[in-house]
């Protein structure tokens, strides 16, 4: 679960405008933190299948948004992906 103050420290750092919570580059980087925190978990709990059937639908909404961004405007996605560190 992702506390109050990271939620809103990490909205801070990738949104687009002043009064953004909902641009392309906000949900996928919420995303990410989402999962690597549920990843940890199931690396102690590996037999937990509700959590990583809600990880799974994580990792396809953000695939969602992430070829999005690529249509939408190349430059976001390019910045977006260095900078959560996706695509190896």
């Amino acid at each position: 679960m992702i506390t109050k103050d990271r939620k809103t420290e990490i909205i801070d750092q990738y949104r687009v405008k002043a009064d953004d919570t909902g641009s392309p580059e906000v949900q996928i980087a919420l995303l990410t933190a989402r999962i690597n925190e549920l990843t940890e978990h199931l690396r102690t709990h590996n037999k937990d299948h509700a959590s990583r059937r809600g990880l799974l639908k994580m990792v396809s909404k953000r695939s969602g948004l992430l070829n999005y961004l690529r249509t939408k405007d190349r430059t976001r996605y390019l910045s977006v992906i260095t900078r959560l560190g996706l695509r190896k």
